[in-house]
């Protein structure tokens, strides 16, 4: 899964559809409350029980496929008369295929090891006390995000598998296709022995709803927005509540005197053509001057043919004749489109001082065949995923083989990088005694 994000205009903002009867706090408070209501009955659900929840929300996907599909256009017609951009369009674009993907996604969760209850570790104390510590889920998790549809289905099945309670809140701009999912989810769930409320959907979409939220702690564990920079900034401004970010990529890739400039050719234009929307997609080329010229007259090529729209610095412009001069504002920027930033550098700590400056500490790479220099480079790079020799897009919970995301976490704490079943849990001590007291 990858996390893929709407530019910052198409942030948190009003629906003209008729809203849920209930005043805003009051919606928010009951749902809440159901949420937090099924924590409990929710945490101590088997392993069998939530595999056969997942299979049966999968299934229902495909079977109510039509009704989705008429979700989703309403949505679509809605945004085109709005937005008008058709990239944009192509994220919240539901098809036969990709229903069929998101269930498919959540089978491949019902695959994994569930990890609530697995043991950490137990030792035994002089005073023959047995203390461990073993996974738990967090409890409720907010998740506030502007994407695809199908990370309602992704979210809602990493959160049930690890035995953690849900509430979404997608971005207006999905609302019709996001309810017609966390519907089929959350009734097919409860049919498999799932406690209501466990997959709790947001279906307001006035902001202040999203700010009262941020704020309920009494009901909410951990916040979990994905987004560009105006969501972070309203999540960080109003949370009272934990957050993990999972924020904007704005990711290099850094191609060294020594690099083998096939490989290098190869990895740079898969990170920036593949897929260029997402937030693991290389924005900004860094390329050491003595290998600028043999590199990137044939790269130029062949991004332009790919309808690359390049902006370099002096020296790519005089290497590559389509490049336009590139802005300040461009080496620091999320393009999440076919448009890349390229600067030649004298060497490896221009290179490094120009990441820490203009990067999001999302995904770096250098593409070298020295040893030293790819080791300074995984020590010094501050990043969630530092790569050697590979594409940024590979920083992704499929391709790190953790089987699903929630997203790539940019947080310094509990989790950073993608965020698998493993890391939507945290540890409690448990301790066995036989009598043994404090003197």
């Amino acid at each position: 899964m990858e996390s893929e994000k709407l530019e910052e205009d198409e942030q948190i903002e009003e629906s003209p559809e008729d809203q849920p009867e209930l005043d805003p706090a009051a919606y928010l408070e009951a749902l809440l409350q159901k949420a937090r209501q099924a924590m409990r009955p929710l945490s101590s659900v088997s392993t069998v029980v939530k595999n056969k929840a997942l299979f049966a929300m999968a299934a229902g996907l495909e079977e109510q496929s039509e009704q989705l599909l008429v979700a989703n256009a309403q949505d679509l017609e809605a945004f085109a008369e709005k937005q008008g951009n058709q990239a944009l369009a192509d994220r919240l674009t539901l098809t036969p295929e990709r229903i069929t993907e998101m269930a498919n996604g959540i089978r491949t969760i019902a695959a994994l090891r569930d990890p609530v209850g697995e043991s950490l570790g137990l030792r035994q104390l002089p005073n023959g006390m047995q203390v461990g510590r073993i996974r738990v889920p967090i409890g409720v998790i907010g998740i506030v995000y502007e994407s695809r549809p199908n990370v309602t289905a992704d979210a809602a099945a990493l959160c049930l598998k690890s035995g953690n309670v849900c509430v979404l809140r997608g971005g207006s701009e999905a609302i019709h296709s996001n309810t017609a999912i966390a519907e089929i989810l959350s009734t097919t769930a409860q049919q498999a022995g799932i406690p209501d409320g466990a997959i709790s959907f947001i279906e307001r979409t006035e902001r202040e709803t999203v700010i009262d939220l941020l704020k309920q702690d009494a009901f909410i564990d951990l916040i979990i927005p994905r987004g560009g920079g105006s969501l972070m900034e309203t999540v960080t401004t109003h949370a009272t509540i934990p957050v993990i970010k999972h924020d904007k990529g704005v990711c290099h890739i850094f191609v060294d005197a020594d690099a083998d400039l096939d490989m290098a050719r190869k990895i740079c234009f898969n990170a920036k053509v593949q897929r260029p929307s997402t937030c693991n997609a290389v924005e900004t080329l860094l390329v050491h001057q003595s290998v600028a010229r043999p590199l990137l007259e044939e790269l130029g090529k062949q991004l332009v043919e790919a309808k690359v729209e390049i902006r370099g610095c002096r020296k790519t412009c005089s290497l590559v004749p389509e490049a336009q001069p590139a802005s300040e504002d461009d080496y620091g920027q999320e393009f999440l489109s076919l448009i890349v930033s390229i600067k030649v550098v004298k060497d490896i700590d221009q290179a490094m001082a120009h990441i820490e400056r203009y990067g999001s500490c999302h995904t770096e790479a250098i593409v070298t065949k020295n040893y030293s220099r790819a080791m300074r480079f995984l020590r010094e790079v501050d990043a969630s995923a530092v790569m050697v020799n590979a594409s940024t897009r590979l920083n992704d919970g499929y391709q790190f083989g953790l089987g699903a995301e929630i997203g790539i976490s940019t947080t310094r704490i509990h989790a950073r990088g993608p965020m698998g079943l493993e890391d939507l849990t945290c540890a409690k001590y448990i301790v066995q005694g036989a009598g043994q007291i404090r003197e």
